[in-house]
Parts: C-alpha cells; structure tokens; sequence
C-alpha cells in the first residue's frame, strides 16, 4: 500500500493570502468602482534593468546559433556568474568568500526550503516568530516538529521578535542545532548591527550549531555601519550559510536566479560527534537535483555586476526605498511604533489593535491593501507589513488614503 509522509497533515493551511484575496475580491464586488492599491506584496513592479534585459537578448540570441549554444551548463552555474558575485558581493566587502562556493539557484525560496535536507531529523531548530513561512513549513515536512497547538508547533524553538527587543530574533534558552536568521527582515524589516551579528556566530561556535542565514534584502541596507553578508563577520565561515537572490536586487522575481554561499569550512557533525564539511553534501545535493539556471538568466544576472547594471539596480532599489520612507515618516506621523523602511522594503506597524480588523479598516475605509501579522506567527498579531513594492504615485495616493481613514 502507498502511503504519505503524514507530516504534511500538521501543515496548517496556507490562509493568509487566500484570506486576503478573499477579503479584497467581497470589498471589491460591493465597491466595483474603488481602485484598489496593494501594498501588501512581496513582489516587485518595476521592470528589469536595461543592462540585464540586453545581456538577456544576448543569451538568447547565442542559443539560436550553434556555434555559440549551450546545452546542459554546470548545475552550480557558470564560472563567469559565480566569479562577479565572489569579488562583488563578497571580496569587496572583506568576506572571503571563493567562486567555488557559490552555488546559483533558480530561488532564495527553493534553497532555504531544499537545505534541510541535509540535516538530521531529529535536531533542535530555532525559528524566528514572526517568521517567513518557508523555513517553518519545510521542517514540519521533514518531521522536526510536533502538532500545532496554541499558535505554535511542538518540538520547535521560537525567537521571539517583539517591540521589547526591538524585534530582533531573542537568544534561545535551551540548546539549539539549526537557527534561521533573516536580515533584512521578512516581515519586520529589522536589521542587526555587526556585534550583534557577531553574537550569533559565537552562539553557534559555542553549541555547536548551525546558522542559515537569508540575506535576500540586502540590497536595501544603505547604512554602510551595517553588515550585509554574515560573512563579513569572523568566525562565520565555520559555522554560517548564506543565501542571496536576484529577485529584489534587480527584479528577478518572474526571471528566477538566485545563490547560496556554502564555505569549504562549514561544519556539521554526524550521531558520532565526528565532523564533517557541508559543502560536498550541499553538492551532492545540488547537482543530484538540480540542473542549473538557463543560460540567459544568468548571463542576465551577470550583467548586475557590469557598471551599467551596478548603477541601474541602485537605482532600482532606490526607487522602493524612497517609498519605505515614505510609508514610514508618514505612518509615523500618526503616533504608530513601527520598525522597517530604512534599509529594508518593509515597515512592520504596531496597529495596537486586531490585526485584521486594523487590516478590514484599511481595505474597506481606504482602499489600501495590507499584510496582517499573525500569517508571519504569533508575535505577529497586532502588527500589518506595509511594503514599499509599487509605483511612487500608488504609494502617495494610499497614504493619503490612510491618513484620512486613521484620522
């Protein structure tokens, strides 16, 4: 008889944006003439870079002509795309960080999802609360956890992020073996300072865990005191993995390219307590299944790192940080605690009230499409995520929106 991996029965079901989709297509029915503005999205909405498109037209036309098409590529990537981000992302920041360790991807999504698959069943994890869904939903897949009760899955570890830590992931208070890290953070948009930072590579030296560390926002922290690569701090490699993607970078999201930073160095050990390197594990993985990114996108990928792309996504990530401030000076201005808008696309609001009520309020009073908090966790209840992914024009007109029906 076949039989499923019951796991998957403990998932809760995936209610927040059918939720949302639900609540805005009723308003929607009842008001046909309101013009609704979402800034409840993780997607982007400008277009790709000029550099990228062109070198995208090239990696096409290339595959039309047989002296220059390229069949099966290197399920890692190809040299040319994983030597720019060594040297941009990385040696230029003092990380030391090598070609060979980089290893491009179709998805930030699909690598932190696929990395626990290295791992034992039976270890300790540690999620951050409110969280980004991927890294709890794979692992209740996997079986690390419990049934869900009171908000929460048995078996875990929650960090919770809340306004008295200024939502910054709390220590666990019992020994750990994999912890989830994100920042720039999804949903909150908190960021950590270096020390802080260097905390949790010494927290990992010192039980002998593990840190993934999800750095898909970096190009939005603008604060030069600020990391934006875990490698950057010393100790890292040993005990840190590091994903990255090109999807808010240089709006990659419908183009699909991304990377995880694997070091030579990084540890984890067997039932033994005998040590072993991840990195031929994570390539074992990685070209058993998996067959690499198309040779257009990456060439399109590349094409960041050229002087013209480097200006255009600054350009472009500049663009939606001009509407975080927005959202933030103005949100602010009507007396809301809120963290995120600088250096990140996100502004995490303390509503002081339902969550979804403050959501419904803000749908049917302003028109204006938000995310509420307690699809992130527990610790999300009384908060909305504003995003700052639309046009200048969206972004002012719902503020005024909002401040009308807050007032």
């Amino acid at each position: 008889m076949i039989r499923i991996n019951e796991n998957y029965l403990k998932l809760q079901s995936s209610y927040l944006f059918s939720e949302i989709a639900t609540r805005v297509a009723s308003y929607q029915k009842s008001n046909p003439e309101t013009d609704i503005i979402k800034l409840g999205i993780g997607d982007v909405t400008s277009p790709l870079p000029p550099a990228c498109v062109k070198a995208f037209h090239e990696g096409v036309e290339a595959m039309a002509e047989s002296s220059t098409f390229r069949g099966y590529g290197p399920e890692q990537g190809y040299p040319f795309l994983r030597e720019a981000i060594a040297v941009n992302d990385f040696q230029n920041r003092n990380a030391d960080i090598s070609p060979d360790e980089i290893f491009i991807s179709d998805g930030a999504k699909c690598d932190t999802g696929n990395i626990q698959e290295l791992f034992a069943t039976d270890i300790k994890v540690a999620i951050p609360d409110p969280v980004y869904p991927v890294y709890l939903d794979t692992n209740v897949m996997a079986g690390r956890t419990g049934v869900f009760k009171d908000g929460r899955y048995g078996g875990l570890v929650y960090m919770d992020s809340d306004p008295a830590n200024d939502y910054l992931p709390a220590f666990p208070e019992e020994p750990v073996d994999l912890i989830y890290l994100c920042f720039p953070n999804n949903p909150t948009g908190a960021t950590i300072t270096t020390a802080g930072l260097k905390t949790w590579v010494d927290f990992a030296h010192d039980n002998k865990a593990l840190i993934l560390f999800d750095a898909a926002y970096e190009a939005f922290v603008r604060n030069e005191q600020l990391p934006r690569s875990i490698f950057e701090i010393d100790g890292a490699r040993e005990v840190a993995i590091e994903f990255r993607s090109f999807s808010k970078t240089a709006g990659f999201t419908g183009t699909r390219c991304a990377y995880t930073v694997v070091p030579k160095s990084c540890r984890a050990f067997d039932a033994e307590g005998q040590q072993h390197m991840v990195h031929p594990l994570w390539t074992r993985r990685h070209t058993t299944k998996f067959n690499g990114v198309s040779y257009p996108v990456q060439c399109a990928a590349a094409a960041v790192y050229s002087q013209e792309g480097q200006a255009q996504t600054r350009e472009l990530v500049d663009y939606y940080l001009k509407n975080a401030a927005t959202i933030r000076n103005e949100i602010g201005t009507l007396g809301y605690q809120l963290v995120g808008g600088e250096n990140s696309p996100y502004i995490w609001v303390d509503t002081g009230e339902d969550a979804w009520s403050f959501f419904d309020l803000l749908l049917t009073k302003a028109g204006v499409v938000t995310t509420p908090g307690p699809g992130f966790g527990r610790c999300g209840e009384g908060h909305i995520r504003i995003s700052a992914f639309n046009s200048h024009e969206n972004v002012e007109a719902a503020i005024e929106r909002i401040k009308g029906a807050l007032r």
